[in-house]
């Protein structure tokens, strides 16, 4: 049944047709006769981006201020629900001051790599913390009256040619590693819309895969809003509106919606088909033009404060040797703070979710109102060049030499890690890691602040005293740091990711970021902690970890009930007390193990979690709430959750690896006929290393064999400029864009290069608004193949007069 059965009966074909793709980069089409109004769309997730359209500069920089809260690797080390609903709702107030009425975000994939560049825009390595996070962040903004877009479903896991690649998961994987995470934010929180990916899932791109968007998101999971396409993901679009795809966005001018209207007339597309996706659309529209509040003003300060406490509530204290933190002044004496990131921090990640901030803190500022007497040197370059970087380190092991303690600001560079591409290393900028070195040799108390996205090697740990991981801490990070560092904030974030080692230990160390359009996800369900345990791999700090400036005790745990069948869910209480001299904050996590199982598993997994707040000597009881779904696994031999009978046990523990208390309980259930017993058929995933799986092992727990992507013909669409047979042509192209691209606002130089080179062709048509035409994209590719270059030539050289004239427009719009 529609709900605007009334309103789009009014509607003519191609009105309808029309709904169905943007009206630019960021609006939904109006239909003025029937009095529906255009509303907004705006990147995210940490901020709002709203393209300022009074500034004559073009590039992702070019955006009204807004506040730069944490990125989602920050805030998912404070395990916070209720912070990142209260930062949602900060969102949701910009964007009605801004008229937006959704906000693109959050983000829920899977960090199955270190390497990925889009990591700092994602939660976790696991997909109940990642979930739950999500959740809470979009009803904080829908709260408010604006929606949200969740993203990006689903199996993004890498950069690279990650608009044509192929995620091939086996469906064990998918379902409790790779969709759990989307699964549990459309349950708990129904946002306005779910955004596609770019990348194919098991041979299907993923907004024309039917599966994934009408039989698991709508049917199963009772998905209520709309399937928007990442911007530029729509592939065929009428195979993608007939398999769920609500959405094309943004516009191509027209193009797609004439090729809707033809496939209605041909019978190819049901109108009762294009009236459901019409009716999402519809829905959407009138609520966001119903939610808005013209002149709606939100508190700058307020916000900048909020962000402020969040990256306190999110920074990791990683070690903390002889209790060096909190600082202590000694008379007469000072600190070196030593590092550019110290006084201009690196605060957010590179890419569409670039934001302008209402302001930046700085960091001397904030030392300099501290208790602390300091003094500063650079340490190194900002922007990460090698010129005089000895000079720079002389420097400041000069000032060191003579400090009662060293605070060094490091981290990872905007050209290290961004949307776009990913790292070929988990290694810091050497001049880096050098600095910390050097300074080591002149002063014993070494305090090291990491600022970046990702896990990074850190071959120094054992010759520093702290070490404290501000991740991207937002606008505010600066002053959030030093009252951390003085004890004005007592650390409480606790990692949401593994820190291994070094990068050979990591599952997917053998392949990854892959080069090949057909990615296998050979390690299966054993992706961050799952697999270190499986393993016994020792690693540098692990999930969950954090420390603080107080200790905490754990006492008392108890089950409601110790024998359970299947459909029923644990209830488990504990105590924790505060047995430090400080207040401070503890994340008691719980996690289920089945020591035998007929189905390969992770050693536990993380179930569940709860945030308490205790004075020093308090006490407090914890209750944390397991669902049926947590003694489940996806049984591939009936397409559905199964649960085994036998012995689990419940795990309580301050990190992955640091178990406090523990209790058992028994399951009872009618599924155990339906499990297939495959220790002999998968050896490897039961007591070998995931991460050396074969395609044999692989295609064993895959079902069979592998669905491919489509074969790419020279003269296809699909064709990037990239793998064009000129590849002298193709390096000059790179470069040129490279350099071209390195001025421009929040831009990486080679972010934007890996993004054009690896693009299909077909994306120039809708990501110009139409102003690149099919014939033009047939003339490149001509020109690219080294044939017909006259013709091609020719076709390209129509169209230029056309879409220059209106290029400006379009790069200010994006």
């Amino acid at each position: 049944m529609l709900k605007h059965q009334e309103l789009i009966s009014q509607m003519s074909l191609e009105e309808k047709a029309s709904l169905c793709s943007g009206k630019d980069f960021w609006h939904l089409k109006s239909i003025k006769r029937l009095g529906l109004k255009e509303i907004m769309v705006c990147d995210g997730p940490h901020g709002l981006r709203k393209q300022n359209s009074e500034n004559k500069e073009v590039g992702l920089g070019n955006s009204y201020p807004a506040t730069c809260f944490p990125t989602a690797v920050t805030t998912a080390c404070s395990w916070d629900r209720d912070l990142i609903y209260k930062m949602g709702q900060a969102l949701g107030e910009e964007c009605l001051q801004h008229e937006v009425s959704v906000l693109l975000g959050p983000g829920v994939n899977m960090k199955r790599s270190p390497l990925c560049g889009r990591n700092f825009e994602y939660f976790s390595e696991d997909p109940e913390l990642a979930g739950e996070m999500g959740a809470a962040f979009i009803a904080g903004v829908q709260s408010m009256g604006v929606g949200t877009a969740l993203k990006h479903f689903a199996g993004n896991s890498q950069e690279m040619k990650r608009m044509t690649s192929n995620s091939i998961i086996d469906d064990r994987a998918l379902r409790e590693i790779y969709l759990r995470a989307f699964e549990k934010a459309v349950k708990k929180s129904q946002p306005w819309m779910v955004m596609n990916a770019y990348n194919l899932l098991n041979g299907e791109y993923c907004s024309e895969n039917d599966k994934l968007q009408n039989k698991i998101l709508r049917d199963e999971w009772g998905f209520e809003g709309a399937v928007v396409s990442d911007w530029g993901a729509v592939n065929e679009r009428v195979k993608g509106l007939n398999a769920g795809n609500d959405l094309e966005m943004p516009s191509s001018g027209g193009v797609n919606d004439a090729k809707i209207v033809e496939a209605v007339k041909c019978g190819v597309i049901d109108e009762k088909t294009l009236d459901e996706r019409v009716d999402k659309l519809v829905d959407i529209i009138l609520k966001g033009v119903a939610n808005k509040k013209p002149g709606y003003k939100y508190d700058v300060e307020a916000h900048n404060l909020l962000a402020r406490q969040i990256a306190e509530q999110s920074m990791v204290l990683l070690k903390n040797e002889d209790g060096i933190l909190p600082l202590r002044q000694n008379d007469g004496g000072y600190v070196a703070v030593i590092g550019a990131f110290a006084d201009a921090p690196r605060y957010q990640g590179a890419g569409s979710s670039i934001i302008n901030p209402t302001k930046i803190d700085s960091g001397k500022r904030a030392f300099n109102n501290s208790p602390i007497n300091v003094k500063f040197a650079d340490g190194y370059d900002r922007k990460g060049k090698r010129k005089n970087e000895d000079a720079y380190i002389t420097e400041a092991c000069n000032l060191a030499k003579n400090a009662s303690c060293a605070v060094l600001f490091i981290g990872l560079t905007d050209d290290y890690e961004s949307e776009g591409f990913d790292r070929s290393t988990m290694k810091l900028p050497e001049g880096h890691n050098r600095l910390v070195e050097a300074v080591s040799r002149v002063n014993e108390n070494i305090v090291v602040v990491l600022e970046g996205g990702s896990p990074v090697e850190m071959p120094w740990a054992d010759n520093v005293k702290a070490i404290l991981n501000a991740y991207l801490g937002g606008q505010s990070v600066s002053p959030a740091v030093v009252d951390v560092l003085t004890g004005m904030a007592n650390p409480c974030g606790k990692l949401a990711e593994t820190y291994p080692i070094c990068l050979k230990d990591t599952p997917t160390a053998f392949r990854y970021p892959d080069s090949d359009e057909n990615v296998q996800y050979r390690e299966s369900i054993f992706i961050g902690y799952r697999y270190y345990d499986k393993t016994e791999k020792n690693v540098r700090f692990p999930f969950g970890y954090g420390l603080s400036y107080t200790s905490f005790e754990y006492s008392d745990m108890k089950l409601k009930k110790k024998n359970l069948a299947k459909g029923e869910g644990a209830t488990v209480t504990l105590k924790v007390k505060n047995t430090g001299d400080v207040a401070g904050s503890e994340i008691a996590q719980v996690y289920v193990s089945k020591p035998e199982s007929k189905v390969f598993r992770a050693p536990k997994e993380l179930k569940g979690f709860a945030k308490v707040t205790l004075e020093p000597g308090e006490e407090k009881k914890v209750t944390v709430e397991l669902d049926d779904r947590a003694f489940s696994f996806w049984n591939t031999q009936t397409d559905d959750w199964s649960v085994e009978s036998g012995e689990y046990k419940i795990l309580v523990g301050s990190s992955s690896r640091d178990i406090r208390l523990e209790a058992e309980l028994k399951m009872k259930s009618e599924d155990d006929a339906d499990i297939v017993d495959m220790r002999d058929t998968a050896e490897v995933y039961y007591n070998g290393d995931p991460a050396r799986a074969t395609e044999k092992d692989f295609k064993a727990v895959y079902g069979g064999e592998f669905k491919l992507a489509p074969e790419v013909t020279k003269d296809s669409l699909n064709n990037t400029i990239e793998s064009c047979k000129d590849k002298g042509l193709a390096k000059f192209i790179y470069n040129t864009v490279d350099l071209a691209m390195k001025p421009m606002g929040g831009i990486s130089g080679s972010m934007m290069a890996n993004t054009i080179m690896q693009t299909p062709v077909r994306n120039f048509i809708c990501m110009s608004g139409g102003l690149f035409t099919e014939d033009m994209a047939d003339g490149l590719l001509k020109l690219f193949d080294g044939k017909d270059v006259g013709k091609g030539v020719g076709k390209i050289a129509k169209g230029v007069p056309h879409a220059l004239a209106n290029l400006k427009t379009l790069l200010k719009s994006i």
